[in-house]
């Protein structure tokens, strides 16, 4: 279903919400790629309700096109909208986002975020800037230029990388892994087969053996850290 998100700067935006099969669930706030909040993005929240998460897809790209979905195809639109759009206003919708996610019905109030490839960057930002309890990152484009925020992360976070990606493959996995070294609850995992985009559902760059292993590993990471033994 879509809701409506009341930002922190006024206005606000829309959403869509994945509930879980039954009764409350951690909640997850799953981040877009550059396409906006579209088919794929609304399949990772089916999923991970399915999985008896409480997920939330923001719209990102409210405060220049909002509402946009974009096909994988249209690239160059997509870029020039990104290309608009501030990352630390994004942190902070992104962190809106988890507020709302909360105070949800259907949530039990502890909230984690995931992001692919922009949103993957915009992950780790709430990570560093915002208190989520738990932050995943698939191919953060960008976050090797950020690294100087990797002391500020404020809570449990894992990275993906792919092996073949030509904007963020192994070299970017090598410096967050020397970024985080020193940080016991970060992890950065590679995918050595894999190209950019291999999580995405229905995407042409889908790698199924390398995004079945990072979804169990993201599952078993929100598990972990967002219902833990918590009673």
């Amino acid at each position: 279903m879509n809701v409506r998100i009341p930002s922190s700067d006024g206005g606000e935006f829309s959403g869509y919400v994945a509930l879980p099969r039954k009764g409350k669930g951690p909640g997850i706030i799953v981040i877009q790629e550059i396409f906006g909040a579209n088919a794929s993005m609304r399949a990772v929240c089916d999923h991970l309700a399915s999985r008896q998460f409480t997920a939330l897809c923001p719209d990102l790209f409210w405060r220049t096109e909002p509402g946009i979905e974009l096909p994988e195809t249209e690239i160059e639109k997509a870029r020039a909208i990104r290309m608009k759009t501030d990352d630390n206003k994004a942190s902070d919708d992104a962190a809106a986002a988890m507020d709302f996610l909360r105070k949800h019905e259907t949530s039990t109030g502890h909230v984690g975020v995931i992001g692919f490839c922009w949103g993957g960057l915009i992950s780790y930002l709430t990570a560093t800037r915002h208190k989520p309890d738990a932050a995943v990152s698939y191919y953060g484009v960008g976050i090797d230029k950020r690294l100087d925020l990797a002391k500020n992360l404020s809570c449990p976070m894992m990275f993906h990388y792919a092996g073949q990606d030509a904007f963020a493959g192994p070299e970017v996995a090598a410096q967050v892994r020397e970024a985080v070294k020193d940080n016991p609850r970060a992890a950065v995992w590679e995918y050595p087969a894999a190209g950019h985009a291999f999580a995405r559902p229905g995407g042409a760059h889908y790698h199924h053996p390398s995004a079945d292993m990072a979804d169990m590993r993201t599952v078993s990471f929100f598990v972990e850290h967002l219902i833990g033994n918590r009673q």
